[in-house]
């Protein structure tokens, strides 16, 4: 099994990146996907956001306001920590779950958002980062997402910085480029993960100086 962190900043694409990996072949683990089933109504997770946050971060439904929580905490380094503290570990214990279920010749790409924040490079083979131009970013999340300038430009701050995520690289993918292109890129990369989980001693961080590989 050849296990793969993929982590770029908000509005990098990382999203599509990881389609085109699951359409050649990857096992998908989508971090932001487990947050959202981890907190879902009835879980020990949502009650646990509710008493640090408060009922006033519940929809009508009794569902999780994710738009009204994250406005309240990606402004306030305080309170994004004391949801991460509640959030990260039962994401990571579903992660731990899915992947032990993937085959043992499974290409497994974890998507994860906070993988640099949070110092999880070293829980991966290699690692993947999804990079575009920070003007790229914003003009996505404004454009398409709808977000407002401010708000968008406040949850790329939270995050790290675009250096910060490039350093962790063993791949960079450049995602200021047409969908054609990314496709190209992208199976470029898949045949190289496909290379490493074939061939005993090339899964691992130390193919250049620095623990990296191609760029």
């Amino acid at each position: 099994m050849l296990k793969v962190g993929l982590t770029g900043g908000i509005g990098a694409g990382k999203s599509e990146v990881s389609r085109l990996l699951v359409e050649h072949g990857a096992v998908l683990i989508d971090a932001d996907r487990i947050a959202r089933e981890v907190v879902a109504p009835g879980t020990p997770g949502l009650a646990a956001v509710v008493d640090a946050f408060g009922g006033d971060v519940l929809a009508a439904d009794g569902s999780l306001d994710r738009p009204r929580l994250g406005s309240l905490v990606f402004a306030d380094p305080g309170k994004l920590a004391v949801l991460n503290a509640i959030v990260h570990p039962l994401v990571g214990a579903r992660s731990r779950e899915l992947e032990s279920a993937a085959d043992e010749d499974a290409v497994v790409v974890h998507d994860v958002p906070l993988l640099t924040e949070n110092g999880l490079a070293p829980l991966y083979d290699l690692v993947i980062v999804v990079d575009a131009r920070p003007e790229t970013r914003l003009d996505r999340l404004v454009r398409l997402r709808g977000m407002t300038e401010e708000d968008a430009r406040a949850r790329m701050a939270a995050q790290a910085s675009r250096e910060q995520r490039r350093r962790i690289a063993d791949i960079v993918i450049d995602n200021d480029v047409p969908l054609e292109a990314l496709r190209r890129r992208v199976a470029e990369v898949w045949d190289d993960l496909l290379r490493r989980s074939r061939t005993p001693g090339t899964a691992g961080r130390d193919e250049r100086p620095g623990g990296g590989t191609a760029q």
